[in-house]
């Protein structure tokens, strides 16, 4: 009886082929990694009239409200119309925030999925040490399916900047 001889080739392929066999139960056992995923995107045209809602957007939610809605706090802005508590409604637009319309507009082009549209100025960024008056505010409530707890003051060029980005949301201010 003559044996047959099997290539190499043919050899390493089908070890190759028994060790993926072997190592895929292995994969399915591993535990899932340890940050925790992105949200899904939450689309504020979409989603509501469809009846679903992202998570965070529920506990922050009046009765018979939905879409987007920022409560914002203002004090030493230099103009009296502008400092106190504001409620800004988008998707419908609504509140009494002094200049809605342009408020909802302005966000809505600034944001992005999966980035914080509110995300404070980074730690060790490099800022023109200029100060831009005593105006401050703070944002709360739901934005795109997030919650949104964030402070804006005008201590120096970055923070500055990053108020006048939220413009029309926030005031613009006399220093």
């Amino acid at each position: 009886m003559s044996r047959r001889r099997i290539p190499s080739r043919s050899l390493s392929l089908f070890a190759a082929a028994a060790a993926a066999l072997c190592a895929a139960p292995a994969l399915v056992a591993a535990p899932a990694a340890s940050a925790a995923p992105l949200p899904l995107p939450y689309h504020h045209d979409v989603l509501p009239y469809l009846g679903h809602l992202a998570p965070d957007a529920l506990a922050h939610r009046p009765a018979g409200r939905r879409g987007d809605h920022l409560t914002i706090t203002v004090r030493h802005s230099g103009a009296g119309r502008t400092d106190g508590t504001f409620e800004l409604y988008c998707h419908p637009r609504g509140g009494n925030h002094f200049d809605a319309r342009h408020a909802c507009d302005r966000l809505d082009r600034m944001t992005r999925w999966g980035k914080d549209l509110f995300a404070p100025v980074p730690q060790g960024a490099q800022c023109t040490m200029m100060y831009g008056g005593p105006a401050q505010a703070h944002v709360t409530g739901t934005w795109s399916g997030r919650r949104v707890n964030a402070d804006f003051r005008r201590t120096n060029g970055c923070e500055i900047e990053r108020w006048g980005r939220f413009e029309p949301m926030l005031p613009k201010t006399v220093s």
